[in-house]
């Protein structure tokens, strides 16, 4: 995979945020755990971050460079109460006016997302795209990728966070950890089965809200993580009309 880029983004009238983009190329298949994925898709992700941690936190450094790495164009990006050091997250309208102004700099300037584009996230960062996403019905996005979907907060499963989700008409692909204390597959189940187009529900057993599974240690952790990045461009390559990656390989 080509070296990662910085690009800045503007978001009017809030100010300015940073955004890194993980390209990919023909030869990204030569991956060190990655061995076998598919050739360009031609089509960019924009992954955003959870409340917590921001960009440049392991997990979703991780997860870009992976799926880069299948095959697509990955772009992170920072909300700006994180790029401005803060610990609390904006409120709703900022955050989305500043996912709504990377996805216009994205499309205007990564060549493969003028072809295909999906957003999505991790937790909230999933959570503010589905309400980009529901706010305008004429978005041009082939579909929503969705890292641990915060339901509801922990401990509060009455405070449901899926209203909106039916107003999307996107596809869309929820994986989520049968261990998440933001909402179970159990709970998220019955809400994917009613969603149109038909929505994808991913389990990750015994996985937590970051998809992190109490044993087999780190060559375990890593076998985890590696099928839900396929997974992910697994399923962005179906929608897109081409043939999924190839499973991986035991030694």
């Amino acid at each position: 995979m080509r070296s990662p880029s910085e690009l800045r983004i503007d978001v009017a009238p809030h100010g300015e945020t940073s955004a890194i983009l993980y390209p990919t190329e023909a030869a990204a298949r030569t991956s060190a755990r990655l061995t076998a994925g598919p050739s360009p898709s031609g089509s960019a992700l924009i992954l955003a971050h959870g409340a917590g941690a921001g960009q440049r936190s392991p997990f979703l450094i991780g997860f870009a460079r992976a799926i880069a790495a299948l095959g697509f164009d990955v772009v992170t990006f920072d909300f700006l109460y994180m790029e401005r050091h803060r610990r609390m997250p904006d409120r709703a309208p900022v955050l989305e006016a500043c996912y709504g102004a990377v996805i216009t700099a994205v499309r205007d300037r990564v060549e493969s997302a003028r072809r295909s584009l999906f957003i999505g996230g991790k937790s909230m960062g999933g959570r503010i795209a589905t309400q980009v996403a529901a706010a305008d019905a004429g978005i041009r996005i082939e579909g929503l990728v969705l890292l641990g979907y915060p339901l509801h907060p922990p401990g509060r499963p009455n405070e449901r966070r899926d209203a909106h989700l039916h107003s999307i008409h996107r596809p869309m692909l929820f994986v989520q950890g049968s261990r998440d204390v933001f909402g179970t597959p159990a709970e998220l189940s019955p809400i994917v089965a009613k969603l149109r187009p038909a929505a994808t529900l991913h389990v990750v057993e015994g996985g937590d809200h970051s998809f992190k599974v109490p044993r087999g240690g780190a060559s375990a952790q890593a076998a985890v993580f590696e099928d839900v990045q396929r997974t992910v461009a697994g399923w962005m390559t179906a929608l897109n009309g081409r043939s999924t990656p190839e499973p991986r390989r035991s030694a």
